[in-house]
């Protein structure tokens, strides 16, 4: 199932110490971007669903249906990116910027048997040693998956995040939500507890993205020349 089931080589303990030691220094200078106000503060807090479409033929358990948790995927939590793309994982000098989650936030919506997620993703990013003022592409993934002893993909969505960084020691807040992460209800409908969602960064999905191809216009053909007879 791709991504879901992917589980991200871990950093050294060395450079885990050290990348840390960096973030807690940076995240006190800069500029202050810290949101006022974020589009997640407007999420419902139920952690039950909400039946859109309810009706007198309609169980009483559809009213009390799970919204699924967030969890952030392990090893998907940071996003790096070096002075060097293309070469792996950045030593620590050459890290350009440093991505992280920091809050999620989700509301369920049930409606003719098919479960409708909003999700929502609030994340920041920080300049690195080698950072500067620059654009950070942030690849993200949404995963819905049923977990057990053979974890089952439910739902998987890739979306992106444009962030701009102003300033050469600088920290800026992203947001990214997703309103229609849709998937039928499992019968029973009590498996529904075992279906979690993933987040996290997604830099081999960006990959597997490719954008659509530039058409170029072809040149226009000659006309033969008449030979003389």
């Amino acid at each position: 199932m791709g991504w879901g089931r992917i589980q991200r080589t871990a950093t050294s303990g060395a450079s885990k110490l050290t990348l840390a030691i960096m973030a807690l220094a940076l995240a006190g200078c800069g500029s202050s971007n810290l949101l006022k106000s974020s589009p997640l503060d407007l999420f419902s807090s139920s952690s039950k669903a909400t039946n859109d479409a309810p009706s007198a033929a309609a169980g009483p358990s559809d009213d009390d249906i799970d919204c699924p948790e967030v969890q952030v995927r392990t090893g998907a939590a940071t996003l790096m990116i070096g002075s060097k793309p293309g070469n792996g994982e950045p030593a620590a000098l050459d890290v350009r910027y440093q991505g992280s989650i920091i809050r999620t936030a989700r509301e369920c919506h049930v409606n003719a048997g098919v479960m409708t997620m909003k999700v929502g993703i609030e994340g920041r990013i920080i300049t690195g040693p080698a950072g500067g003022p620059g654009t950070v592409d942030v690849p993200l993934r949404i995963a819905v998956v049923e977990e057990g002893v053979s974890p089952k993909a439910v739902a998987s969505k890739f979306g992106r995040e444009t962030v701009t960084v102003n300033n050469s020691v600088d920290r800026v807040h992203f947001t990214h939500v997703d309103p229609d992460i849709s998937f039928p209800l499992p019968q029973p409908l009590g498996l529904i507890e075992r279906y979690v969602v993933y987040v996290g960064f997604d830099p081999i999905g960006a990959q597997a993205v490719k954008k659509p191809p530039v058409k170029r216009k072809s040149a226009a053909k000659k006309k033969p020349v008449a030979k003389p007879q």
